[in-house]
């Protein structure tokens, strides 16, 4: 069976495949993110998933019955692209521009069959309901440090679970990797979900 390798820092992304039965190996890309700009947010996410992708699969060190998944998330808010913020300052004026509204979180996924040479990638998105934070709630949460390392200044499955007030869409696409779309790129590739389940 193929062998699952995850192109990601992120610990929620991992969280959420080896919860899903997967035991993917990680091999973080180190993709420059700034090297794309000037394109929509969904088709931002998707170009730099399919970047990170490619940075892995061409490494030594991947099996040759890999397939790599590369994926990455920005919050789309006035037409604009989120991704992690620079610093506090600038979570903390996110925050004061999302609280009490609505932005869609895309997250780009590319899959590749590294022996195949064949890949498949899509972008799922996700309505994202934020609560009307007061200025203090604002300052505690940015303070944690959380909001500093996530797509958008904000987790749906941590800290900031509390200031969602709701979704419209995939919840796993929020925390960073949308189970069914996957499932469509594994078999779309010829292989089949349940194969990759670490036994």
């Amino acid at each position: 069976m193929p062998v699952l390798v995850l192109a990601s820092a992120s610990p929620a992304r991992l969280a959420t495949l080896r919860d899903a039965g997967f035991d993917p190996q990680v091999i973080v890309s180190g993709v420059d993110e700034s090297q794309v700009a000037g394109v929509p947010p969904a088709e931002l996410a998707l170009r730099l998933a399919e970047l990170k992708c490619s940075a892995v699969a061409g490494r030594p060190e991947v099996p040759l019955d890999a397939l790599v998944l590369g994926c990455d998330s920005v919050l789309e808010l006035d037409g604009e692209a989120l991704g992690k913020p620079a610093d506090a300052d600038d979570a903390v004026r996110r925050w004061h521009a999302m609280r009490g509204r609505s932005g869609v979180l895309h997250t780009g996924h590319c899959l590749r069959d590294v022996a195949a040479d064949q890949q498949s990638a899509a972008t799922a998105s996700t309505v994202v309901h934020f609560a009307d934070l007061d200025d203090d709630e604002i300052e505690a949460y940015v303070a944690t440090g959380e909001p500093l390392h996530v797509a958008g200044a904000f987790t749906v499955d941590g800290l900031g679970g509390g200031f969602v007030t709701g979704i419209e869409g995939d919840h796993h696409n929020v925390v960073g990797v949308s189970l069914p779309l996957l499932r469509g790129l594994v078999r779309e590739l010829g292989h089949r979900w349940t194969d990759l389940w670490s036994r």
